[in-house]
């Protein structure tokens, strides 16, 4: 093996190694990028990559509201009632549970009040939205600072 590889011949092979390369006139060249998908992993564990993905999605856990929020979700529901016949515009936060894993996510959704239905729980909008009333944290529906100030005004009338 001292000297020269091309002058040195010790293998079986010997005879071919120097001729020059097949070219297949039937199949095409097969591109490298093919070639590499041929030897590249497949997946042996189906749902696998879609399992990690799930556990990596983050959620949010639901937050209790305290009896001052509470309170203040009460009165805007109230005025929301009051405001239904007319089909008042309203921006709705809820919360939105997961349907896959533990928890959730907060959501805000605007638009025309089509109805409550209290048997039901359920505000419906015009777009076919329906939001749960255990679900909300917050609604600021239209018009109602209008109304708070009118009857901050009818109030301060009564007292003097």
């Amino acid at each position: 093996m001292n000297g020269n590889k091309d002058t040195q011949q010790t293998g079986e092979y010997d005879d071919i190694i120097r001729l020059p390369h097949h070219v297949s006139v039937r199949h095409p060249r097969m591109s490298m990028l093919n070639r590499a998908a041929q030897f590249a992993p497949f997946a042996a564990l189906t749902g696998f990559d879609a399992a990690i993905g799930e556990s990596g999605r983050l959620t949010e856990e639901w937050t209790e509201l305290g009896d001052y929020r509470l309170g203040n979700l009460n009165r805007k529901l109230q005025q929301l009632i009051r405001r239904l016949p007319a089909h008042p515009a309203a921006t709705v936060t809820f919360f939105l549970p997961d349907s896959r894993k533990a928890g959730g996510s907060y959501q805000t959704h605007a638009g025309t009040v089509r109805r409550m239905d209290q048997t039901e729980r359920v505000i419906e909008m015009d777009d076919g939205m329906k939001i749960a009333m255990d679900d909300i944290v917050d609604i600021n529906v239209e018009g109602a600072d209008e109304e708070n100030n009118e009857n901050k005004e009818s109030k301060e009338n009564e007292e003097s």
